[in-house]
């Protein structure tokens, strides 16, 4: 896959590498300021969301190689179709900020990434002197390879964009220690412990062009 004259790749993006995932209960009413009204927040619970932090390294094989946080607000649903909504995401490669915003709308921005003994160990996410957070996890119960797919909501001038994520990988689930300081832009939205968490080993991450579903 070729990039364009900005530097990264033309959609779809295929991502290889290993990940984690936390799922979070979230407030509604501290969603509520990150989601697009025109979207609706679709409760798990009474009162709450479910939304969620994912850390990747995206190494060989990548269209891009570059790591990755992001923070999913909270679901929503458009018309009868659920899907995610990223609130955050931070990156450390220029080309991602740039084909993030403008082929997704997503809001990346640039943040340093330290990972310490690789997928089993530990991630510190910075941005300048601010800790955006730090996970460390520990144990892994391993599952079966498998794939999963999952849409995602994001908005670009004005019009409300849909694209869909498929990742295969070897997950298994793991217990983490989630760091984020009140301090950092999303630190009042996830406050809770995980519900669960995940690691994804070998991860094929397919990530498909957007299509506008409203303007």
């Amino acid at each position: 896959m070729g990039a364009n004259e900005m530097g990264y790749p033309q959609a779809p993006w295929t991502l290889k590498g290993y990940a984690f995932l936390s799922l979070h209960l979230i407030d509604i009413a501290k969603a509520s300021p990150f989601i697009p009204v025109e979207l609706a927040i679709v409760p798990s619970l009474p009162g709450k969301t479910l939304g969620g932090v994912y850390l990747s390294q995206y190494t060989n094989g990548s269209d891009l190689t570059y790591n990755e946080l992001i923070v999913v607000a909270g679901l929503v649903n458009w018309r009868g179709t659920i899907g995610s909504c990223v609130s955050h995401i931070y990156v450390d490669n220029p080309d991602s900020v740039a084909g993030g915003r403008e082929i997704w709308g997503l809001p990346k921005e640039m943040a340093d990434f330290r990972w310490e003994s690789g997928e089993s160990g530990r991630v510190t996410v910075r941005q300048g002197d601010q800790l955006l957070c730090a996970l460390r996890s520990t144990g892994r119960f391993s599952l079966l390879r498998q794939q999963f797919s999952f849409p995602s909501f994001s908005q670009q001038n004005g019009s409300f964009l849909l694209f869909n994520s498929t990742a295969q990988a070897n997950f298994g689930l793991v217990k983490v220690n989630l760091d984020i300081p009140q301090s950092a832009p999303f630190g009042r939205l996830i406050d809770s412990p995980p519900l669960m968490a995940v690691s994804a080993d070998s991860l094929d991450l397919k990530v498909d062009a957007p299509r506008i579903v409203s303007k």
